[in-house]
């Protein structure tokens, strides 16, 4: 069986919903000398974070492509030191730090089954949400979850364990020992580094940081000849900008289908919404079945001297202003050298970890919120509580290696790379209730979180918060419908 070093100071990256709850679980634990979280953001929330005032562009298609984007700076030979602000260091772009928030974003998970089970959400309704989905809206504002998440930090007093504008520069091994080369962004023209030790490592920087833009033929070509109308989910803010452009969003989840929804009041019609297969399954084609969207299939090329985009049923179209590829994001951990390697040799996923939480050749590495598919937050907790007693010593043993290796093989054979290999739909009870095996109760006299069984009721929020999503964009063309109906009256009138 894994066994665990024994671990007295851990470190976790990351002060967003992930950070926040492992935190607090191994806060909870009473069972490390050393808690330290670091974040480079300067305030709490991680991605949740809005960034308006950060201007959003991709820093290079070509990198981004090459999948050699977000790469390690250099560090310092000597610590702690000082050194002079830089582009390569410092800029937002070229470290993807900017956070993939709009202006009008809600929640897209129901409070019941997105909250954790000491810290529920709050039960606070936006205008704009009960206006789009009625006074029952289970739907929250961005900034009311970015507040939930502090309030995990400062009412379980884990915000002393904080280092905020805290770049973690590089995490390695060295003679048993993880070692963090830290870098605060200074107030002045200079950044301070220096080096802290560790045992353990919780990493929870999240995944939504480094978009993932399909390879199209005549791309790069075309975003040289028309620089800005490429253009990834990531750096969408608000749908105004938009007004009277001819717009196509490539991408059939949850970030495609509301982005083509906020655009389409503003933008020229039809909107262009185009999809490689089907629809992410939960919402299917609803969210695009529109009077004034026309879906199209994936795009198979465009053209950089006309500005042609054509598609893969053979339709074409001409004098396009804008391209928005809500096509998700991939992984990356620059500052990680011993998974990064991993990851720039697989496609889109996270290699070498068991059960998306932990490392196979290091038990002292860990994960928290390296997955999808659903129960967004939630399953941040059980992962947290299985990685606080796992560090803790206190967990039921994993797998032998060999065993973690072939589940890994056996569900990149299955699963290939994107999403599907770190969604844990449907089988979502089963990744719960192993979770919680692993993590058992907590030890007597201690604060350690007890985790419930999973709840088929839970199931059923899901399932109704879906039906609750997809009645909104009924709606939404049902308006669009009369109104169309009622255009040639108009006309006449």
């Amino acid at each position: 069986m894994a066994t665990v070093p024994q671990v007295r100071r851990v470190a976790v990256i990351g002060a967003g919903p992930a950070g926040a709850i492992a935190t607090d679980a191994l806060a909870k634990e009473q069972a490390f000398d050393v808690v330290r979280v670091f974040d480079r953001k300067p305030i709490i929330g991680g991605t949740w974070v809005y960034t308006p005032h950060l201007p959003a562009a991709i820093s290079s298609l070509p990198l981004l492509l090459a999948g050699k984007a977000d790469v390690a700076v250099p560090v310092p030979e000597q610590f702690p030191t000082e050194t002079p602000k830089s582009e390569q260091v410092n800029s937002h772009q070229l470290r993807f730090s900017d956070s993939a928030q709009h202006e009008h974003l809600h929640s897209n998970i129901h409070p019941d089954i997105m909250g954790y089970t000491q810290e529920p959400l709050p039960w606070t309704f936006s205008g704009r949400s009960v206006q789009r989905y009625g006074l029952d809206a289970p739907f929250r504002h961005r900034e009311v979850i970015r507040t939930w998440i502090e309030d995990i930090f400062t009412r379980g007093g884990s915000d002393k364990h904080l280092s905020l504008n805290t770049t973690v520069e590089r995490a390695e091994k060295v003679d048993g020992e993880w070692v963090l080369t830290l870098r605060k962004d200074g107030q002045e023209d200079k950044d301070y580094w220096w080096q802290e030790r560790f045992d353990g490592l919780v990493v929870a920087s999240g995944h939504y940081n480094v978009p993932w833009i399909p390879e199209t033929e005549g791309l790069i070509e075309f975003d040289k000849r028309w620089p800005g109308r490429i253009q990834h989910s990531k750096h969408f803010r608000n749908g105004e900008k938009y007004k009277g452009k001819k717009v196509i969003v490539v991408g059939g989840s949850v970030s495609a289908h509301e982005i083509v929804h906020e655009i389409l009041p503003f933008a020229q019609k039809p909107l262009i919404s185009s999809i490689r297969g089907d629809p992410i399954p939960s919402f299917g084609w609803t969210p695009f079945i529109h009077p004034h969207i026309v879906i199209k299939k994936q795009i198979s090329s465009l053209c950089p001297t006309t500005g042609t985009v054509f598609f893969t049923d053979g339709s074409k179209v001409k004098d396009v202003d804008h391209i928005i590829f809500a096509t998700g994001y991939t992984f990356s951990f620059p500052f990680l050298p011993v998974v990064q390697e991993r990851v720039e040799k697989a496609y889109r996923r996270l290699p070498g970890v068991y059960q998306h939480t932990f490392d196979i050749l290091d038990p002292t590495l860990t994960f928290v919120g390296m997955l999808g598919g659903g129960f967004t937050f939630k399953v941040y907790e059980w992962q947290a509580v299985a990685v606080a007693r796992h560090l803790a010593g206190r967990a039921q043993p994993l797998p032998p290696v060999a065993d973690q290796q072939r589940w890994e093989a056996k569900r990149a054979a299955a699963k290939k790379g994107g999403k599907d290999y770190y969604s844990i739909a449907p089988d979502y009870r089963d990744f719960f209730e192993f979770l919680r095996k692993i993590a058992g109760d907590p030890k007597e006299g201690t604060t350690g979180r007890m985790l419930p069984a999973f709840c088929d009721e839970w199931l059923t929020v899901w399932k109704g918060m879906v039906a609750h999503k997809l009645r909104g964009f009924e709606k939404e063309r049902e308006r669009a419908e009369e109104e169309v109906k009622q255009e040639p009256l108009r006309a006449r009138l």
